[in-house]
């Protein structure tokens, strides 16, 4: 068992572990750090359930083994809301019904934020673009597009930071 010690930062918290070299990043954040928000889909990196930020770029984590990931701030869905509320993305989500059964919900939500952090006045076609590498077996996609788009003015509106 080939194993490797990291540091990294994970929704502004640091961790030191000792991870066996073959553990994907998703796995060691759901089964060592105990953040279940990112799912397990294809394993595949197809359908973006597993998706966080890392160094705040979409990363498949089930496509990046956790020691590559030493030194590298990762954030999860579990850090989007600050002190017990949601961010205006996930209120838009909320609002606008932006979601069903929430499987792909968290991976949608760190691609959108990857986003908003750039553009602050997507297009439609955009948002459709970020979200082609989502998977969702249960919406239009049209209901994720409005809350996309509506977060994008709520955070133009307030001067909040993504």
């Amino acid at each position: 068992m080939d194993t490797k010690r990291i540091s990294l930062t994970v929704n502004g918290k640091i961790y030191e572990r000792e991870v066996e070299t073959r553990v994907n990043l998703v796995d060691f954040l759901r089964h060592d750090l105990g953040l279940t928000g990112s799912h397990v889909g294809c394993e595949h990196g197809v359908c973006g359930a597993c998706t966080v930020l890392v160094d705040g770029v979409s990363t498949r984590g089930c496509l990046m083994f956790a020691a590559q990931a030493d030194g590298a701030q990762v954030e999860t869905i579990e850090g989007l809301a600050k002190d017990g509320k949601l961010n205006p993305l996930q209120e838009s989500f909320w609002d606008l019904h932006g979601l069903q059964c929430g499987y792909c919900t968290p991976g949608v939500l760190m691609s959108l934020t990857e986003m908003l952090r750039d553009d602050l006045s997507p297009t439609e076609t955009h948002v459709r673009e970020v979200l082609s590498g989502h998977l969702c077996r249960c919406t239009g996609y049209q209901n994720i597009v409005a809350a996309a788009l509506e977060a994008a003015k709520r955070y133009r509106e307030s001067g909040q930071p993504v």
